[in-house]
């Protein structure tokens, strides 16, 4: 295993916005924290069985340091250099006033990641990423789609993410400046995750984010992608490990499964504007080690327009951005129709 970052000397230690979102945003996607601490959530009916080949007692859930090892051990591998896949799949619905919600489109993309040692106890998460829009039946993925709230084809814009990177490390990360305007110094306040043991042998931990955060799309210039002057974005991540893997401080990296969903503005291809309603993501995820699961449709579109995303970055790059600034910069606001 390769060094990791520095700890001071504690007793027993084992080694598109703020810290917490970006975690939650890495594994459901750049496609986008917690206001405060948290505190740990450790939940049990019954003691869990011990495996007399693992040491339990590793579980530090109140200890920041193992805090910030085992979200690493999420989100990349501690193995500083290899790199770790990512999967997320399901529908993204439509939520409109007076209607029924409706399944529009399916989903589904993928990551690759690496985690590199920045120094004074702070990790760097390297990712790319990609998810793409595709035909409920078929499981095509899609260039138009007919949009059956205006009876219109519009195009399809997918998500690539490169990079998409964030920094880890024990504490929550201070809040913004505000260009000055806050000139308190805000405590170390230590990471610390909502873990739940749940039976003998499993482990949930959830992440969410809500985020209010001015839109890249403003509507003077995108009057048909953009839900107004600021976006409003929620996102929800459960994920389930096996709790003797999360002890095993010898596995540098952890598998694990789960659910992502987000509630977001109308897509900007769908050429919404700021009518009333939003689309809501519904998504299994997971990280594993292979890429089994995976649609063979997406994976063969993904290895002929964007291959280089099963390979994670190997240095940090700057804009870090979101779909949303990726699709201000390359898109073309739309003309209404005739």
């Amino acid at each position: 295993m390769s060094k990791q970052a520095d700890n001071p000397p504690i007793e027993g230690l084992n080694s598109r916005r703020d810290f917490l979102q970006s975690a939650a945003t890495a594994l459901g996607g750049g496609l986008v924290g917690l206001g405060g601490a948290q505190a740990a959530a450790i939940a049990s009916t019954k003691a869990p069985m011990q495996s007399a080949s693992v040491d339990y007692s590793t579980l530090k859930y109140d200890d920041n340091y193992w805090n910030r090892d085992a979200l690493a051990r999420v989100m990349g591998d501690l193995d500083f250099g290899k790199q770790k896949f990512g999967w997320y799949r399901g529908v993204v619905i439509g939520v409109k006033p007076g209607e029924k919600n409706r399944e529009l489109v399916g989903f589904e993309g993928f990551s690759f990641a690496r985690l590199q040692d920045a120094g004074n106890g702070i990790y760097e998460k390297l990712l790319r990423e990609v998810g793409y829009y595709t035909d409920l039946e078929t499981g095509e993925v899609l260039e138009e789609w007919h949009n059956p709230y205006l009876d219109e084809t519009v195009k399809v814009v997918h998500i690539a993410n490169d990079p998409f990177n964030f920094r880890m490390g024990p504490f929550y990360p201070k809040p913004p400046s505000y260009g000055g305007l806050n000139s308190t110094e805000a405590p170390d306040i230590p990471l610390l995750l909502p873990w739940t043991e749940v039976g003998n042998n499993k482990v949930m931990m959830q992440l969410t984010t809500h985020l209010h955060y001015r839109n890249a799309l403003q509507p003077d210039k995108w009057p048909r992608e953009s839900s107004g002057v600021m976006n409003r974005v929620s996102e929800m991540f459960t994920y389930v490990f096996d709790r003797e893997d999360l002890a095993d401080t010898s596995q540098t990296r952890l598998l694990f499964s789960g659910s992502w969903n987000r509630i977001t503005p109308w897509l900007p291809w769908m050429l919404m504007g700021q009518s009333e309603g939003h689309a809501y993501y519904n998504c299994i995820q997971g990280c594993y080690d292979d890429m089994d699961m995976m649609s063979p449709k997406v994976r063969a579109y993904a290895e002929k327009h964007h291959p280089k995303y099963f390979d994670a970055p190997t240095e940090w790059a700057e804009p870090s951005w979101s779909s949303l600034e990726h699709y201000a910069n390359e898109q073309t606001p739309a003309p209404f129709p005739k």
